[in-house]
């Protein structure tokens, strides 16, 4: 597969996803077991881009580390987990 159909293919899909979703009508409650199972995705996530990486298949590696990026900031956002990513501390650290 082409890197231009991978692209294409996962933009389509989130194009989709994104003008069928609805809304939840109340707050979602995430507990720890679910925050559980998504961080069991991201070590997967970049198991495989770890793998992909040393197989040469780097557009593929790239994508999978992308997907374990966004799982995190997801739950950093909905307030599940706490970090900073390492280029922001670096950032931070300079301007003191």
């Amino acid at each position: 597969m082409s890197l231009e159909f991978l692209t294409s293919k996962y933009i389509d899909s989130a194009e989709k996803v994104l003008s069928e979703l609805k809304l939840s009508p109340t707050p979602v409650n995430v507990n720890e077991k679910i925050v559980g199972e998504v961080l069991c995705w991201v070590a997967d996530y970049l198991e495989d881009a770890k793998y992909y990486k040393l197989q040469g298949k780097l557009e593929t590696s790239l994508t999978s580390v992308a997907y374990c990026e966004g799982l995190l900031d997801a739950l950093r956002l909905i307030g599940a987990v706490n970090f900073q990513w390492p280029a922001k501390q670096q950032n931070q650290t300079e301007k003191l």
